[in-house]
């Protein structure tokens, strides 16, 4: 794989760990534990046993959190802890020949990862002001299964899925952005006189 490949594919895993950190993780490691991808030296961590059984536990408790109103952005504001490092170590882990992980990567990993992470809190606390649940399990649905396609073709198509991957992200914090406007916008003060 090129540097180039190799680069979309660092920042692509730091997109996704930006909105399920641990399924990254998880899903990362299974696929190099069965063979599927010759992972980086640095990212051979993530086929150990010890890591698949931590993240894929935690995978499993976000998979839960998630789909509950309100637990869902406690579970965010915790998880700005883990997803912002985890996307900082999967993007400088991808292009590290070595095993050395290099600052510029990891500084880029973490912007990303929080991009991602702002973008998916942010949905997800104004989702949370509706009284019907229908659409917070939606949203958490499309969360999972994005992440789970991404990861199916990061590796094959990493420009094509980065692209997709973040023209979806621009998109919802445009649709986010002016939404909030729109519910908080402030009435015109009267004029005196």
């Amino acid at each position: 794989m090129t540097e180039a490949h190799l680069f979309a594919v660092g920042v692509l895993l730091a997109w996704l760990a930006g909105i399920r950190a641990y399924l990254t993780v998880f899903g990362v490691g299974v696929a190099g534990a069965l063979g599927w991808l010759d992972l980086p030296p640095a990212l051979e961590a993530t086929t150990s046993p010890w890591v698949l059984g931590v993240s894929g536990a935690l995978a499993l408790a976000e998979f839960l959190a998630d789909k509950i109103p309100g637990i869902d952005s406690a579970w965010d504001l915790l998880q700005t802890l883990a997803r912002v490092p985890a996307g900082a170590f999967l993007a400088a882990a991808t292009l590290s020949s070595d095993g050395e992980l290099g600052a510029g990567m990891l500084a880029t990993g973490a912007g990303v990862a929080l991009a991602s992470h702002a973008v998916k809190a942010g949905s997800r606390a104004l989702l949370n002001t509706s009284p019907e649940p229908v659409s917070n399990w939606t949203a958490s649905a499309t969360e999972d299964a994005v992440v789970v396609g991404a990861l199916a073709l990061a590796w094959s198509y990493p420009w094509l899925v980065l692209a997709v991957v973040v023209g979806i992200g621009l998109g919802l914090a445009l649709l986010l952005w002016w939404v909030w406007r729109r519910l908080f916008r402030r009435a015109p003060r009267p004029v005196p006189g």
